[in-house]
């Protein structure tokens, strides 16, 4: 079925823009609006393939989840925990609050709005101011996470409600001007992504259900979340031995080729 291989085809690209700092919803915008592809328009679609991304990362940082879900259980229940996973959690904790604010503030403008081409142009270019300055000005590699510094890398990941930000690109950007290594920043971003990935994620997939979508799309979307969850495991272990080894200026001269592209199209 044709419905099955678009969907496939916008999982796949979430999947690998997902974590990389492109933007996985800018991206499946023009996929959209440029390719033809069905669903266009459908933010509940793409949350759900959001949904298997945020899968991808709990499989990949299992053991750090759980770390961090046992921390949470040792610590309302008064039992000793480790001081620096007590941080984390409190730091991922910061972090997520900012994002569920914005995002059910913005929830409207996200479906109307935020969802168009041109707009995805100036936002990867805004984009790449911010990850060009993180790079260049930010003290980074001289500070150690804070639950402060959480909430204000939080603050920088509800730019990613805006199409073209990109949810690691800001999170990155936002850990390296708390004084944090780029890898550090990326690590720590991949962990505050993963609540508001499932949360947004869950709430899309019930809205689908109760609307009917889910059983007359059924297959489409599993074809998709399936691609989804793949592409998305392969994008995390590129990026952080990306991010290890190269800054980010390699992904902001492919945003604004991107973008300028956009804009010549338009």
């Amino acid at each position: 079925m044709p419905e099955i291989g678009s969907h496939a085809v916008l999982g796949l690209l979430q999947g690998l823009t997902e974590f990389l700092p492109v933007s996985s919803s800018g991206h499946l915008i023009l996929a959209r609006d440029y390719l033809g592809l069905l669903g266009s328009g459908d933010l509940a679609v793409d949350a759900v393939l959001q949904l298997a991304t945020a899968l991808a990362l709990v499989v990949y940082f299992w053991r750090d989840i759980l770390r961090i879900c046992y921390t949470f259980l040792y610590w309302i229940t008064g039992r000793p925990t480790e001081a620096t996973e007590r941080t984390l959690l409190l730091a991922i904790i910061a972090g997520t609050i900012p994002a569920i604010i914005a995002g059910l503030l913005l929830e409207d403008a996200m479906e109307t709005v935020f969802r168009s081409a041109e707009l995805v142009a100036y936002t990867l270019i805004a984009g790449s101011l911010i990850m060009l300055a993180a790079e260049y000005l930010a003290k980074s590699g001289t500070a150690t996470l804070t639950w402060t510094k959480g909430l204000v890398i939080g603050l920088f990941q509800c730019l990613a409600l805006i199409p073209g930000m990109s949810r690691s690109g800001m999170t990155i950007s936002g850990g390296m001007f708390m004084g944090l290594t780029r890898p550090e920043a990326a690590r720590f971003g991949f962990l505050l992504a993963a609540p508001i990935l499932i949360g947004s994620g869950l709430k899309k997939l019930i809205e689908l259900e109760s609307s009917g979508t889910l059983s007359t799309m059924g297959a489409p979307i599993a074809a998709g979340f399936v691609a989804s969850f793949l592409s998305g495991l392969l994008a995390v272990h590129l990026l952080l031995i990306i991010v290890r080894r190269t800054p980010l200026t390699v992904f902001v001269v492919y945003r604004l080729l991107l973008a300028a592209l956009i804009l010549l199209l338009a």
